[in-house]
């Protein structure tokens, strides 16, 4: 499936990785469905990220069986919910006690250092085997694992770029950020990845899409630089 502005795929990335809350679905013993609220966060590959405790629910299940959802939704085009994007991820969930991981479930979501280092909590990351997009009242698509997923060689790329784009842009061009987020703050970058980036202020973080999906580093500055031209003509 293209990456484009129309991708199915690219748009389900985008509900995924600005979400800010999702319900995870579990099963209990003898198969009993459980639903959640919980935080996610995604990897550069889309991996989702997840600060558990052991004494919830769901993370009791977790650990009996592997296998879960979780399902994300953008705002509703009216006041007929239905007519909100969502998406549903299906995957295998493990815990990922990784400290470039825990920084980057932190990264959007920092109001979580109050509690990421109790003993009890845990990192935890599902792996995607597939998706059901669905764009809005009666538009579903069934994306399968190679149709959701980012480029791989581009994730690499980016991953490798990454704290480079960052730094640059925090130390270089803070005021271009904060005209980007249009929103009262310092802002500053602290995610870069495939499909856009997150700029967080305080206990604020904000996602910000790019067009289209992003290969390299030069892609991103073309894109920065766009975002960063029209953020001036508003404020003119």
């Amino acid at each position: 499936m293209a990456d484009d502005l129309t991708s199915p795929a690219f748009e389900a990335r985008k509900l995924l990785r600005a979400a800010r809350s999702g319900t995870l679905a579990t099963a209990a013993d003898g198969g009993q469905p459980f639903a959640s609220l919980v935080t996610p966060a995604c990897t550069p590959d889309l991996s989702v990220l997840l600060l558990l405790s052991n004494l919830s629910e769901h993370t009791r299940h977790l650990r009996a069986e592997p296998r879960c959802s979780i399902m994300v939704c953008g705002p509703a085009e009216s006041a007929n919910p239905q007519t909100a994007p969502r998406v549903t991820v299906t995957g295998i969930a493990e815990v990922a006690d990784d400290a470039a991981l825990r920084a980057r479930f932190l990264a959007v979501h920092p109001y979580a250092s109050l509690y990421a280092d109790f003993g009890d909590f845990h990192l935890w990351r599902i792996r995607p085997v597939g998706a059901l997009f669905v764009g809005g009242f009666a538009r579903a698509v069934r994306l399968r694992q190679a149709e959701l997923m980012p480029d791989p060689a581009a994730v690499t790329a980016l991953t490798a770029a990454e704290t480079g784009i960052i730094s640059h842009c925090n130390n270089d061009h803070p005021d271009a950020l904060t005209a980007i987020a249009d929103d009262a703050g310092e802002w500053r970058m602290v995610i870069a990845d495939t499909d856009g980036m997150d700029l967080a202020t305080g206990d604020r973080a904000l996602r910000i899409h790019w067009s289209a999906p992003v290969a390299n580093a030069s892609s991103v500055r073309t894109e920065l630089v766009r975002m960063t031209r029209e953020a001036r003509a508003r404020q003119r």
